[in-house]
């Protein structure tokens, strides 16, 4: 009995919680992403102030009830930690920040603050490390490559991980023109490889790909 209590005891430990703002959005940010974000609401220029100062992320969420102005959005449970990279006040009262995606969260519990801010304690979803792409995924690579030369690095910063599983199917992900609760549910998908099979069988279907 008391291995099977410290066999939970150390699979808890070395879940990483943090507690942070949120930041509900009409949008899904993927790790590695890079969001320009225009913050004018004083809840969400105090949440820039504090997370710069103090160096730490905040969570974006897509919105499941609720809009981004006015009272707290109901935010969906699965977000991404944002890191403020860049920042530029082009007017008093208006905050232009750029945004890089970090880890994937998972929300415990949240509160909403006298000024209809947001905040929460999180469980940040391991990365399981680099898992490479398979070959028979290969073929989305083409089509990547040519999204990443239209772009370019400022929407798709590098370094440019082509040979992982994971960063292809976000970078893929972000870009298509599918409903945001789509994307939010590939978000969520704990399997990088099924993300990279959805996203192929969906681009097959509407033959985008070589």
């Amino acid at each position: 009995m008391g291995w099977f209590d410290y066999s939970r005891s150390a699979e808890a430990a070395s879940i990483e919680v943090l507690s942070i703002a949120l930041f509900p959005l009409n949008t899904v940010l993927f790790p590695g992403s890079v969001l320009p974000l225009r913050l004018f609401e004083q809840r969400y220029l105090d949440m820039a102030a504090a997370c710069m100062k103090e160096n730490k992320p905040f969570g974006i969420c897509l919105i499941d009830q609720g809009g981004e102005t006015g009272n707290a959005a109901s935010p969906h449970q699965v977000g991404t930690l944002a890191e403020i990279t860049d920042w530029e006040m082009e007017q008093l009262g208006i905050l232009q920040i750029t945004a890089r995606g970090r880890k994937r969260f998972r929300i415990l519990e949240q509160a909403s603050g006298t000024n209809q801010s947001l905040s929460a304690r999180v469980e940040v979803i391991p990365n399981n490390g680099p898992l490479p792409l398979p070959a028979e995924r290969q073929r989305l690579l083409p089509l990547l490559q040519r999204i990443i030369k239209d772009l370019g690095s400022e929407r798709i910063p590098e370094p440019h991980a082509l040979d992982e599983a994971e960063w292809v199917g976000y970078r893929i992900t972000e870009v298509l023109p599918i409903p945001n609760l789509a994307k939010q549910k590939l978000l969520e998908l704990e399997d990088p490889i099924a993300r990279l099979e959805i996203l192929e069988k969906f681009l097959e279907q509407r033959k985008l790909l070589d």
